[in-house]
């Protein structure tokens, strides 16, 4: 198959570049190649130097202008550096223009996370995915790496051998990229019939998001003993872990760790990834989990929240927890995001503060519609009285000849079935 790697050789020496419009923006733009920078560093890729441009408006050759292009093409070739790496997202034709006047290979934001996402994917679903979004991605940019062949063949209207070829391989990306559609169409249909099967179980589910690095797979562990990857860089994990944990009232709920999102998320991404991040939208509620100890945590709310609007999942009961708050050296700097969300649990997974309220909310949240009721089942139902003692929180149980008579705060889900059985029921 077609190779669609664009960069031939392992790059060793690299300058990040954030440009900005208006002195507004200066800060953000300095926060965004500061995380741009971990990213790049979670590719292993070394960076020499970083460069913060303002710019008056955005430029169609080059997004900035000529003059401090040309800066930027000198500072390269001063340092000896063998890649460029915006934080800005460049179109194909800027990516092929700037390789030609730098010399060297030129990436954007899209492209580091692209590759990073690459590296992490375990499952074959991830790995599908991936593909797909980076097949998108190449498609418009594939003649980077038929460059040196675009300029063979001959006269005026003529199509030349490297023509050709790149046309043949742009309908190969294309075939590829429909049979990956495909594909993933048959992995969600799989995913809904898994999901149907938990309805019936009938077990509730929440689903952790946030921003990556925020301790969702660390939250995920400490709750449910789950042996999930924790580690302390950016999209650490990929794919998405379900495990059951049981609540303090021993009603049981199934937590599923989602992918992390980032700001200037690539939007192939989100499409590639809307499988997975169906979880969001399926799910009974959602646990928002933010790095209360970042300044920027506001914003990483707001990024959370714009991907949650995008899968159509915002509007969902969702149980705000500010993490890391062991790491916050000075604990009034959070009476603002206490004020702001009165409702939220600020805690430390890493030492177990804070979460203790926590596990008592989610308990109310998944007790909420419940009711106590009594019911009187037959004793040789065994299969109907199992289901009940793992969905429910029987209170008593009372065998009276070849009946059950068992009392039990039972979830909304269940109460339509088990409504047949029912002596009396209060609120």
């Amino acid at each position: 198959m077609f190779d669609i790697s664009i960069r031939g050789k392992m790059v060793q020496r690299a300058l990040l570049v954030s440009a900005y419009l208006g002195p507004g923006e200066k800060a953000t733009a300095q926060n965004l190649l500061l995380e741009l920078e971990e990213l790049v560093n979670t590719l292993g890729i070394p960076i020499v130097d970083r460069m913060l441009v303002h710019m008056r408006e955005t430029h169609a050759r080059l997004l900035i202008g000529a003059g401090k292009a040309d800066e930027i093409a000198a500072h390269i070739r001063e340092l000896g550096l063998d890649a460029l790496i915006f934080d800005n997202e460049l179109t194909p034709s800027q990516q092929r223009n700037w390789e030609t006047l730098t010399g060297v290979t030129v990436i954007d934001r899209q492209e580091v996370i692209l590759d990073i996402f690459a590296q992490r994917a375990q499952t074959s679903e991830a790995r599908l995915q991936i593909e797909l979004a980076r097949m998108e991605y190449a498609l418009p940019r594939l003649t980077r790496a038929w460059g040196h062949l675009v300029r063979q063949g001959g006269g005026i209207g003529a199509k030349g051998e490297g023509e050709s070829q790149l046309e043949q391989d742009k309908r190969q990306v294309r075939v590829r990229i429909l049979r990956l559609k495909r594909e993933l169409e048959e992995v969600r249909s799989a995913r809904s019939t898994r999901r149907k099967d938990r309805k019936r179980a009938p077990v509730p589910n929440a689903a952790i998001v946030g921003y990556t690095n925020a301790g969702k797979s660390s939250l995920l562990r400490r709750l449910t003993g789950a042996d999930v990857l924790v580690e302390n860089k950016l999209f650490a994990t990929l794919d998405t872990t379900t495990r059951k944990v049981a609540l303090p009232n021993h009603q049981p709920l199934l937590l599923t760790d989602t992918v992390g999102f980032v700001r200037r998320l690539p939007h192939r991404l989100v499409e590639s990834f809307r499988a997975t991040l169906e979880e969001s939208v399926v799910s009974d509620f959602l646990i928002h989990v933010m790095d209360a100890s970042q300044p920027e945590v506001l914003e990483f709310y707001q990024t959370t929240m714009k991907v949650l609007a995008d899968l159509g999942a915002e509007s969902k009961e969702m149980l705000l927890v500010f993490n890391k708050i062991d790491l916050v050296p000075d604990k009034t700097t959070l009476e603002p995001l206490r004020h702001q969300f009165p409702d939220a649990h600020f805690v430390s997974i890493h030492t177990g503060e804070g979460m203790e309220g926590l596990l008592e909310h989610m308990a109310e949240q998944v007790s909420t519609g419940s009711k106590i009721c009594t019911l009187v089942l037959p004793a040789a139902d065994g299969e109907r009285l199992a289901k009940l003692h793992r969905a429910a929180k029987v209170l008593e149980t009372h065998y009276i000849d070849d009946k059950v008579h068992i009392t039990a705060v039972i979830p909304s889900r269940l109460l339509e079935e088990y409504a047949s059985y029912s002596e009396q029921t209060s609120v």
